[in-house]
């Protein structure tokens, strides 16, 4: 008879390394980070060890069993009311002090306890020497130093697990769980604090100086922002600068296999239509949005782990704080923002990390103000053809990076606005506090970096993305082929949107690529260039010098390309990031929500800048 499968908790503070400890015992991928409140969700893996199977709950973080956030509820309600047999508590070697706390919390409740002192390499490196020996004997538990990064202590943690749960479970509930308060907890703290003075030795008194250095710096109300901004530059910089060539060569290598298919089809019986709606239409738009999204995203991703795994992006939200607070939002709003800069719909996953539902909501639905990967295309490529256009070599790079900060800085203003106009009207409330802990500076494994990031999402972004596009392709091709009157219902469409589209600097053609542009954004600008061309597929143009001439014949100026530019800052979401929204949030209501606020916007500060310039310049050719 096989034998039951055992129930393990895994708990520890944010970002002690406890999602690490989770992918090393079941051989899972889930995302880890050098910043706290990563782990919102209970992960759920499987591992075997000596023939015996152990499921394992990696809980998200917590500081304490008193609950002062939906997450923490969680962790109380599984430790106090569930069914398990053991339960791993993680703590950082660094900051085992602070950790003991909840360990002791966690031991009032359950006897199966085992204590996992992970990052003891960091603890090495910061001449900080642990007797957990003598920390064992003190707690009467076992106590394992792990490295859970290199797999170092794992095979310890295994057996003494096994070991454990092989005695009979001794869990039980006491008012612990029902009816303390945050004052009754000051025993825990006390007694943490005289075990570590005990079986703690700091060789090195100042080893969080260099960080505190570094600090002063990088969270200097003087220095913070500008640093910030700087990073932000100097990482589009590279990002647009090195994409361009890779897409290309997809550009060139899609253009040539889409010819060999075309060539193969057409030597069957399949019908001409058929063909052309396989190539021109599906076809087109799949490689344009994986030629125009892989390069960049395969760039953006890696650089932005990075600032995330030196432990950089808390630094963000600190600096940021501040100014959200102002808003009656969240300072962690700072975070879900950074990461809405790959992909909005990312960023509105990463708003579980905020615990007020009222602040969540908030950055859910100002998420869409910061320009995705995919809006990129179209920012870039307006700069290039209007407002860098003639200017050559590193002039031509640098004015298009601070042209395109420019942009996004609007886009973070407007963040900044609709936050307090928010929590000024429908959602209504005060700025909640929370506990921001500033991690220590680690040095980013390289390797594992590059991995997680193509892996975990640029190929999830990019697939989501394909999903999307494959129909909407489809239906571009027959709006452009189908005919009333020889007339496509593309131009029905584009001329019945013209008059409104004239009143916010724009034109219908660009109006109606927008709309056609919501699977995906970055089939936009094709959609545009075809719908002027009337080619009835997509455009493929290399050459910055073609696509500006075919602009400017069918009437643009540069109210046009600015115009064009805000809309793509401020128009509704992706259907990705809809489609995200409504499963975040559980509401038709809210999702409607994130496209009109936006939109309305958009339309908005499009209309002021057309009438502005108008009065300005009635020539319309600024």
């Amino acid at each position: 008879m096989q034998d039951e499968t055992k129930k393990i908790a895994l708990l520890g503070n944010p970002n002690v390394g406890k999602s690490t400890v989770f992918n090393s015992l079941t051989g899972m991928k889930q995302h880890t980070g050098n910043w706290p409140g990563k782990t919102v969700d209970c992960s759920i893996g499987r591992y075997e060890h000596k023939g015996k199977t152990y499921d394992i709950y990696d809980l998200p973080g917590t500081y304490s069993l008193i609950p002062h956030s939906k997450e923490e509820e969680v962790v109380r309600d599984f430790i106090c009311y569930d069914e398990y047999d053991a339960i791993v508590v993680v703590c950082d070697a660094v900051c085992l002090e602070r950790n003991l706390n909840l360990a002791l919390q966690v031991m009032s409740v359950c006897k199966n306890v085992v204590i996992c002192v992970n990052l003891m390499d960091e603890a090495e490196k910061k001449m900080i020497k642990i007797d957990l020996n003598g920390i064992s004997k003190e707690l009467n538990v076992p106590v394992i130093g792990m490295v859970a990064r290199s797999k170092i202590g794992l095979e310890d943690l295994k057996d003494v697990v096994q070991e454990l749960i092989s005695r009979k479970n001794v869990k039980y509930v006491n008012e612990f769980c029902t009816k303390v308060s945050d004052e009754n907890t000051t025993q825990f703290v006390r007694r943490a604090e005289e075990i570590c003075s005990r079986n703690i030795t700091f060789e090195k008194s100042d080893y969080n100086k260099k960080d505190r250095k570094i600090d002063k710096i990088l969270t200097s109300k003087l220095t913070g922002i500008p640093i910030m901004l700087l990073l932000l530059g100097l990482v589009f910089w590279i990002t647009l600068s090195v994409a361009n060539y890779p897409s290309s060569m997809l550009f060139e290598l899609f253009s040539w296999l889409g010819e060999k298919i075309t060539n193969s089809l057409s030597k069957t019986s399949l019908p001409i239509w058929f063909i052309s709606a396989l190539m021109d239409g599906i076809y087109r738009v799949l490689t344009w949005v994986v030629s125009v999204m892989l390069p960049p995203m395969a760039i953006f991703f890696p650089l932005f782990t990075i600032l995330e795994d030196l432990g950089y992006l808390p630094r963000i939200a600190f600096n940021l704080d501040n100014i959200f607070k102002k808003c009656k939002a969240c300072g962690k709003q700072a975070l879900t923002m950074c990461m809405g800069f790959g992909c909005n719909a990312c960023g509105v996953t990463g708003c579980r990390i905020i615990d007020s539902p009222r602040e969540r909501l908030i950055a859910i639905l100002t998420n869409n103000f910061v320009p995705c990967n995919g809006r990129f295309p179209t920012m870039i490529s307006i700069i290039s053809m209007f407002f860098v256009f003639g200017m050559s070599g590193i002039i031509n790079s640098i004015t298009g990076v601070l042209l395109l900060m420019l942009v996004i800085l609007i886009g973070i203003g407007a963040t900044f606005l609709f936050s307090k106009i928010l929590s000024e009207t429908i959602l209504k409330g005060e700025a909640s506090s929370f506990t921001l802990e500033l991690p220590p500076y680690r040095t980013p494994e390289w390797g594992k970096v590059i991995v997680r990031s193509l892996l975990d999402r640029t190929l999830f972004v990019l697939g989501r993305a394909v999903v999307v596009a494959a129909p909407a392709g489809l239906l571009i091709w027959i709006l452009a082929n189908v005919t009333i009157s020889d007339v496509s219902i593309l131009n029905y469409c584009t001329d019945f949107l013209d008059p409104f589209a004239r009143l916010m600097g724009l034109d219908g053609v660009i109006l109606m690529a927008f709309i056609l542009g919501f699977p995906a954004n970055e089939i936009v600008f094709p959609i545009i260039l075809m719908t002027y061309m009337s080619t009835g597929k997509l455009i493929e143009m290399n050459s910055i010098v073609e696509m500006r001439e075919v602009l400017i014949a069918n009437g643009w100026t540069y109210v046009t390309a600015i115009c064009t530019m805000m809309f793509s800052l401020m128009h509704w979401p992706c259907s990705t990031t809809c489609l995200t929204i409504k499963k975040e949030t559980g509401s038709l209501k809210w999702t409607a929500v994130s496209v009109i606020l936006p939109t309305l916007c958009g339309i908005l500060v499009c209309m002021a800048i057309n009438f502005v310039t108008y009065l300005c310049c009635p020539n319309h050719l600024f």
